[in-house]
C-alpha cells in the first residue's frame, strides 16, 4: 500500500452540492469517491437518496453505492470497516480517495471510530421503558449512577433515551457502557473534514427544488414498487426522509401537496441537525459553496489535504 497523507472527507447538509465538488476534485486529482451515505449504499433506494447520476459514475469511480440490499441492513460500525477497506484498495492502486456524505454517525464511525458494543435483546429496552413510564426518570437515573457513574456524569434525568441506552447495555452485556468507550480502536487512516455549506435561504431553496425533482422523478412510484416487492417502508433502512412521508401518503394520511411540504420541512430540519452536529468538530474546514463555487471548493480541499 502506498503511503497516505490525510484523506479528505467532504460532508455538509443535504443539498449543499457535495457530489459536484467531490466529482470535480476526483477528476482533477486522479481520485475515486467513497460514498459515506447511510442510504445510498442500498441498491433498491434511488430517488430519495440523491445517488450520483450514471454520468457522474461514468466520470469517476464510486464505492459503496448500491453495495447492499435493504434486506441486509448495515450498521455504522460495519460501514466504517467497509469504507476503510475501500480506502485501502484505492491507495493500493495508486489512486486518491475522497469520502463524501452527510451521514453524521457514519462520519463519526469512520473518522474517530465507534465502540464495539454487543447487540442487546429488544426485550431489555422494552422492560426499561416500562419502568420509566411507571417509576419515573429519577429512579432509573439513580440506577444508572450506581451501575455506570462515568456515563451517568455525561447526562441528566431529562436525557431519557441516552439513559435507557446506558441501562440496557449494563443489563444486557453485564458491562458499563462507558467501559466500551475506552476500547475504541483507532482508525487506520487520518482524515481532514471539510464541511460544505450555503446561506440558509439558499440551502432551503435548494432543498425544495430537490424534493420537487424527486417527486417528478418517480419517488411515489418507487415506494409503491418497494412495497409490492414485500419491502416494509417502515423498516430501518427506509425509515428516512422521503420514504417515510410517501408511506403516509400511500396510507391515505395526507394529500400529495401536503406530502411534499412534509418532505421539505423534514429535510430542512434534518439539514439544521446536520449543521449542529458538524460544529462539534473544531478542526473541520468550512467551505461556503455559494461564495467560492465548485472550483473554489476543490481548491480549498487541495490546499488543505495534501
Amino acid at each position: 500500500m502506498i503511503a497516505a497523507a490525510t484523506i479528505p472527507y467532504l460532508t455538509g447538509p443535504t443539498a449543499s452540492g457535495k457530489s459536484d465538488v467531490a466529482v470535480a476534485w476526483a477528476e482533477r486529482n486522479g481520485g475515486e469517491i467513497v460514498s459515506a451515505d447511510s442510504r445510498q449504499v442500498y441498491r433498491e433506494l434511488n430517488v430519495a437518496t440523491a445517488k450520483p447520476t450514471p454520468e457522474e459514475r461514468a466520470r469517476v469511480r464510486h464505492h459503496l453505492v448500491d453495495a447492499r440490499s435493504v434486506r441486509e441492513p448495515l450498521s455504522a460500525g460495519a460501514f466504517a470497516r467497509e469504507a476503510e477497506r475501500c480506502v485501502r484498495d484505492i491507495l493500493d492502486r495508486g489512486r486518491k480517495p475522497i469520502l463524501v456524505g452527510g451521514s453524521t454517525l457514519y462520519l463519526q464511525a469512520i473518522v474517530f471510530g465507534l465502540a464495539d458494543i454487543p447487540p442487546v435483546d429488544a426485550s431489555v429496552r422494552e422492560r426499561l421503558a416500562a419502568r420509566l413510564a411507571t417509576e419515573g426518570a429519577g429512579v432509573l437515573f439513580r440506577a444508572l449512577q450506581e451501575g455506570d457513574p462515568a456515563y451517568a456524569a455525561t447526562l441528566d434525568p431529562t436525557k431519557t433515551q441516552r439513559m435507557l441506552r446506558g441501562l440496557e447495555v449494563l443489563e444486557g452485556t453485564g458491562r458499563p457502557l462507558s467501559s466500551y468507550f475506552n476500547e475504541i480502536p483507532p482508525p487506520a487512516f487520518e482524515y481532514d473534514i471539510f464541511v460544505l455549506t450555503r446561506p440558509r435561504a439558499e440551502l432551503n431553496a435548494r432543498i425544495e427544488r430537490r424534493v420537487r425533482s424527486m417527486i417528478e422523478s418517480g419517488l411515489v412510484e418507487e415506494a409503491r414498487q418497494l412495497r409490492s416487492a414485500g419491502i416494509d417502508l417502515d423498516a430501518n433502512p427506509l425509515r428516512t426522509i422521503g420514504y417515510h412521508e410517501v408511506s403516509a401518503y400511500l396510507a391515505g394520511e395526507c394529500g400529495q401537496e401536503d406530502m411534499v411540504r412534509r418532505i421539505v420541512t423534514d429535510t430542512r430540519r434534518y439539514a439544521k441537525r446536520q449543521l449542529t452536529w458538524l460544529r462539534r468538530y473544531p478542526d473541520a474546514t468550512w467551505i461556503d459553496g455559494s461564495a467560492c463555487g465548485v472550483d473554489g471548493a476543490v481548491s480549498v480541499i487541495e490546499e488543505r489535504a495534501r
